[in-house]
């Protein structure tokens, strides 16, 4: 059963902030394909025009979903870091090599198809050293400081967050390149059970890494560096 809308936004509200407070609004974005991580501080109503989509049609769909629901991730600061390093800094070791073989094994074996992904290993290597590095900053020097670090504090971390925000960019960019290279992981006639599996995994990954971002720029760095926009949207939302 769905409810009406209850968390109080607007059009003009970013979609990175509609994400943080209404469960469910992360699958609505990706329906639409708008991007709620990267570009989470654009205010709906440019994110939409952005994409060819009518505000209101988005504005329906969020109406429907379940405001009751419980959120995906904790919200206590040491919980929430958890919540990351076990569902996406975990899975991405675990996952990314064997799409990397995948690939390989694909793009060898079917050379001559006209829709092979040509260049899809190198594109998710990169993307696996690119995620190795950042995870490991994460890991060894800003989760650390957050969880010991007072939020009311939080100008001191100012300069990491921000490294971090840009290397989420250059993550996006990487997932962009991959929806591209693969039509956005849609499988050619016959396809193999590798291809498949693949493919599968491949738009899983695009899901993760972007849900990934999200919980990070949306939910935990405003707590320690607020962007402008954000401090300006809680005046405006309370």
């Amino acid at each position: 059963m769905t409810v009406s809308i209850s968390v109080p936004f607007n059009r003009r509200q970013s979609v990175g902030e509609i994400a943080a407070a209404l469960p469910g609004a992360t699958a609505v974005f990706r329906r639409f394909g708008l991007d709620f991580c990267c570009k989470g501080d654009v205010p709906l109503e440019d994110a939409a025009r952005l994409r060819g989509i009518e505000t209101g049609e988005v504005e329906q769909a969020l109406a429907s979903l379940d405001t009751h629901a419980t959120a995906a991730a904790p919200r206590e600061t040491a919980a929430l870091i958890a919540h990351i390093l076990a569902r996406y800094h975990e899975v991405h070791r675990r996952e990314l090599p064997e799409l990397v073989a995948l690939a390989r094994r694909v793009e060898a074996v079917h050379a001559k198809h006209p829709d092979v992904p040509r260049g899809l290993a190198d594109l998710l290597e990169q993307l696996q050293q690119e995620l190795e590095s950042h995870m490991r900053k994460e890991e060894l020097i800003l989760f650390p400081a957050m969880v010991q670090a007072d939020a009311t504090y939080g100008g001191r971390l100012e300069a990491p967050i921000s490294c971090m925000r840009r290397e989420h960019d250059d993550h996006g960019a990487n997932l962009r390149d991959l929806e591209g290279l693969t039509h956005d992981f849609i499988l050619p006639s016959g396809a193999c059970r590798t291809w498949q599996a693949l493919y599968a995994g491949g738009a899983k990954l695009v899901d993760d890494v972007m849900e990934h971002i999200h919980l990070e720029n949306n939910l935990l760095f405003p707590r320690f560096a607020p962007s402008p926009r954000r401090q300006a949207a809680r005046r405006r939302f309370g």
